[in-house]
């Protein structure tokens, strides 16, 4: 009889327990756009840690301190698992951010938790109930290799991150030469980039001036005269020394066309800085205008450094505490900032702007005095305005740069640095065999994320129905539209990609009077033939191509 009524207890709680989760879900309903409490969160992550054999749980990943692993790895990720993770990991993404449960935070503590055989069978195997495929890969070393990538996305612990901004307050500068001894392949490749070669002092490098100096008639000057050499690439200018400055000579190489042009910065039309400097270039130093990019740790007191040209802690901050103790957490690294932070460090030199204190000890300053990686750039530097239907020296009418060093001023109008992506999602400024220290080559990198039939577009079925060009065509490459030479680089006919990523049509060639890519590859053609052929192409739009 005791049996019977217990029996009838369990079973009354039982259908009270059925009876409660089934008014729950009908008044909570299956809805994606629920988010789980933290007892289920919980309950879940329990679940699922318990649902993965002991055997995978003590798995080490052999791939684990592999470079060439975690570029892969990179790789894989961008092209299986971005759509729904994002770019940085993050899992903010129209998918994962209305997947029920949410896609989690690859860079968070309760991932970064897991074993490394976790996430391997986690990647494998997928997760039962959730939109967490299983990879299935033909080779475990592929999942292997994501779990390399994804080890890399470790953010630290609010004290770890404490921990190293008030390491990077208090370490001193050591020189990358300090970063050779442990990393010795990044170093050489680094030494061989433009960072690492922006200016170049021409009694140490005898190959650093270009052209012979005798064929300069518009304004002789002698080697011992030069203090640096600036630029390779495009131009270069050269420095000579007085006292403690160094001021630029007034003329200049063009690289691409071979001969002298007059170097001189406009008085009027131009830099800001200018109406507060004499007109005169061995009167406008180059301290203020240009050396605090050009270096590391420029002292503007002193006018010291701690080495000329980009070294490593230009991005990394200051390395004493690192070299003497080499630990992750005591040196800076922009890879485990957030996507802001990250793209910062890039900006602070890659953008036109002014001081946000405006004048620094009574001195115009064209570079963010008194930022290091690590701080809030916007603290100490604000971008130059623009003033949308005009065009000026700074930005064409539609606010897209229309001048060099503003790869910054473009980008944060973009689409892709509104979701996450960030400057080293796409250089690597370690070095690369690509051109402008690209992870890939252009097209294969765009790719990774933007491939046919990608929710992060375009939405045909192959590039070609995207760019009406041929395969393999410069026509048919991403950046041919997206990033057009348009931006000048300081000598005629030099010109730099935009960073917008927007697609620049015809109809503002006629609008704004500002280059397009379609009568910018067909010089021969108008515009009005530009238009009615985007026009004639039933994958674009109107609204697109005629506004």
């Amino acid at each position: 009889m005791k049996i019977s009524k217990v029996a009838i207890i369990v079973f009354a709680s039982l259908l009270i327990l059925i009876a409660l989760g089934a008014a729950l879900v009908r008044w909570r309903g299956f809805r994606a756009s629920s988010t789980p409490n933290a007892f289920e969160t919980a309950v879940a992550r329990s679940v699922r840690n318990f649902a993965i054999p002991r055997t995978e749980n003590h798995k080490t990943n052999p791939l684990a301190d592999d470079p060439v692993a975690l570029q892969q790895g990179r790789d894989a990720f961008l092209a299986r698992c971005s759509s729904c993770h994002g770019i940085d990991g993050r899992g903010i993404t129209p998918i994962g951010a209305n997947q029920y449960p949410r896609v989690p935070d690859l860079h968070s503590t309760p991932t970064q938790n897991l074993t490394d055989g976790d996430l391997h069978y986690i990647i494998e195997h997928g997760v039962q109930l959730t939109g967490m495929p299983a990879m299935h890969s033909q080779s475990t070393s592929e999942s292997w290799k994501l779990v390399t990538y994804i080890r890399s996305l470790h953010s630290g612990t609010l004290k770890e991150m404490s921990s190293k901004e008030y390491i990077a307050s208090s370490a001193r500068y050591v020189g990358s030469e300090s970063c050779q001894r442990c990393h010795a392949s990044i170093y050489e490749r680094w030494k061989k980039t433009p960072m690492a070669n922006v200016v170049l002092d021409p009694k140490t490098h005898s190959d650093a001036i270009i052209p012979d100096l005798r064929t300069n008639t518009i304004a002789p000057f002698t080697v011992d005269q030069v203090a640096f050499v600036y630029g390779s690439k495009w131009k270069q200018r050269y420095f000579t020394k007085i006292g403690e400055d160094y001021y630029p000579l007034p003329v200049q190489w063009d690289v691409g066309n071979k001969k002298w042009l007059k170097y001189h910065v406009p008085d009027a039309g131009a830099d800001w800085w200018t109406a507060y400097y004499p007109s005169g270039n061995m009167q406008r130093p180059t301290g203020p205008t240009c050396d605090g990019c050009h270096s590391v740790n420029y002292d503007i007191h002193t006018k010291q450094v701690t080495e000329w040209n980009v070294g490593c802690e230009r991005c990394h901050g200051p390395g004493s505490e690192h070299v003497a103790h080499p630990l992750r957490t005591n040196i800076l690294n922009p890879s485990e900032m957030d996507d802001v932070a990250s793209n910062d460090t890039c900006i602070q030199c890659h953008s036109q702007g002014q001081p946000r204190d405006g004048f620094i000890e009574g001195k115009a300053y064209d570079w963010p005095v008194g930022y290091h990686v690590g701080l809030h750039l916007a603290d100490f530097w604000k971008l130059e305005d623009v003033t949308l239907g005009q065009t000026d020296f700074l930005y064409f009418a539609d606010g897209t740069a229309h001048k060099n060093r503003m790869q910054g001023n473009d980008f944060v109008q973009s689409v892709m640095y509104r979701h996450g992506v960030t400057c080293a999602s796409c250089h690597d400024v370690h070095g690369t065999k690509n051109y402008a220290q690209l992870r890939k080559p252009a097209d294969k990198l765009c790719l990774d994320c933007h491939g046919s039939g990608s929710p992060n577009g375009p939405h045909t079925a192959t590039i070609e129905e995207h760019t009406h060009h041929k395969a393999d065509s410069s026509g048919s490459q991403c950046i041919a539209c997206h990033m057009p030479k348009i931006e000048s680089e300081g000598v005629p006919g030099s010109f730099v990609r935009s960073h917008t990523f927007r697609f620049i049509s015809p109809a503002m060639t006629d609008k704004y009077k500002m280059p397009n890519p379609c009568t910018s590859c067909h010089t021969d053609r108008s515009t009005d033939w530009a238009n009615k052929q985007l026009l004639s192409w039933a994958t674009t739009s109107p609204w697109r191509v005629t506004r």
